[in-house]
């Protein structure tokens, strides 16, 4: 992970713990590769354990990556005794997910004191070029931990 060298220790850690605790993340292949303070980025290499029959990414699949990479930029902005939760979201695909990986991109927009709204793409990358393959809208909530 490339973290911003400005953004609280103690947030980073809350996030990466959070993350490693995903099974799901695991599962996939995926790792955080950028965090910044109201931004993150989640990375996942191609594989055919991610396809779908016709041998694109699974929209699940992206839909995931990218619900969170917004849950983890919404995370840096709440406090550090809190977690994170999606309310709702909405994707669109744009075209097929393929590529030799896949980048989700998420981005606060507005952090209020409970609610997060969130945007994120997510690209696919072939030959060093990007191409967008989905966008989303999402909103998150920040609760206490369980």
């Amino acid at each position: 992970m490339r973290p911003d060298p400005t953004l609280d220790p103690a947030i980073l850690a809350k996030v990466q713990g959070s993350f490693d605790r995903q099974a799901a993340m695991r599962t996939l292949g995926a790792t955080i590769a950028e965090l910044e303070h109201g931004r993150c980025e989640i990375a996942l290499p191609a594989a055919p354990h991610i396809t779908q029959q016709q041998g694109f990414a699974h929209g699940g699949v992206i839909a995931t990556i990218l619900d969170s990479a917004c849950g983890y930029a919404a995370f840096t902005t709440m406090a550090p005794e809190s977690e994170v939760v999606t309310v709702e979201f909405k994707i669109n695909f744009l075209k097929p997910a393929l590529g030799e990986r896949f980048i989700a991109r998420g981005q606060v927009i507005r952090a209020g004191r409970q609610i997060v709204v969130t945007q994120g793409e997510c690209v696919a990358v072939s030959d060093g070029r990007e191409a967008v393959v989905a966008i989303m809208t999402a909103t998150m909530a920040q609760v206490a931990p369980r």
